[in-house]
């Protein structure tokens, strides 16, 4: 595995790699199963792969936890190598938004509603670095995970609306045995915090059996988070990425959690 911190080196060594499929999975780091599975995934289906490591400052906002982000360099780098990725392209600040920069994606609609809601410049900045990294990486393939179901919806929307050249893979929300859907924030968690956070997966696991015996799965979800006191909810909604999914997301001590289910067979 190759580290590269400069656009022009990862350019310069990817262009003799363009007979091969090229696959890309995005990440800002702490590697957790949920990345490791992208990466297998990756793995399996394309000859060369490539992982960015990049906390990207601009998806978050004011007050939010830029700082908090965990960051362990050293381990992702090995967890990287383990899984077999050819690049990791790890920037600085400064090499993706160089002085002056000042042209941005902004999705509308898509940024507007949910997470879009409470993060209200989030979105543009998942916009926009997706699209560098798409136009530096020039992939065939880019792999999300669903547990993230708006932002992938919004990186669709953004390959389809400007042509992009590649084909995004969604790969489905990885848990661990608790049923906590695995998050590199899940370490900001304390063990009591983490207890109250499992009402999270399992009001969504509510909600879409609520569904598909003929109930509401939002208010039954809703219901389910209301009665456990050490949560903020901050949003409950069905939405249609990908076919219909209930998402939610919480507020557990300083910790902003989201999560989502497919709702299958609801009537």
């Amino acid at each position: 595995m190759k580290v590269v911190r400069t656009i022009g080196e990862l350019r310069s060594a990817l262009e003799p790699l363009r007979g091969g499929r090229i696959g890309l999975v995005p990440t800002m780091g702490a590697f957790h199963e949920g990345h490791l599975t992208l990466l297998r995934k990756a793995r399996e289906e394309c000859t060369t792969v490539v992982c960015s490591l990049f906390v990207n400052p601009t998806q978050f906002g004011q007050g939010e936890d830029l700082e908090r982000y965990p960051r362990n360099e050293a381990r992702d780098f090995e967890l990287a190598r383990a899984e077999g990725v050819d690049f990791l392209f790890a920037p600085a600040p400064e090499v993706i938004y160089p002085p002056g920069f000042e042209t941005w994606v902004e999705p509308e609609r898509l940024s507007l509603e949910l997470e879009g809601v409470i993060r209200p410049t989030h979105f543009r900045g998942v916009a926009t670095i997706c699209l560098k990294l798409f136009n530096i990486v020039r992939p065939d393939l880019a792999y999300f995970g669903a547990k993230d179901a708006q932002q992938l919806a919004v990186i669709e929307r953004l390959v389809l609306d400007l042509d992009l050249e590649l084909e995004i893979r969604a790969v489905e929300t990885v848990r661990d045995d608790d049923g906590l859907a695995l998050s590199s924030r899940n370490a900001h968690l304390s063990p009591a915090e983490r207890k109250v956070a499992l009402a999270l997966p399992r009001a969504l696991e509510f909600g879409a059996r609520a569904g598909r015996e003929g109930g509401d799965p939002v208010v039954t979800a809703r219901n389910a988070l209301v009665e456990e006191p050490g949560l903020k909810t901050q949003y409950v909604a069905v939405a249609d990425y990908a076919g219909p999914r209930l998402l939610a997301a919480v507020k557990v001590g300083r910790t902003h959690l989201i999560d989502n289910v497919p709702l299958k067979g609801t009537k």
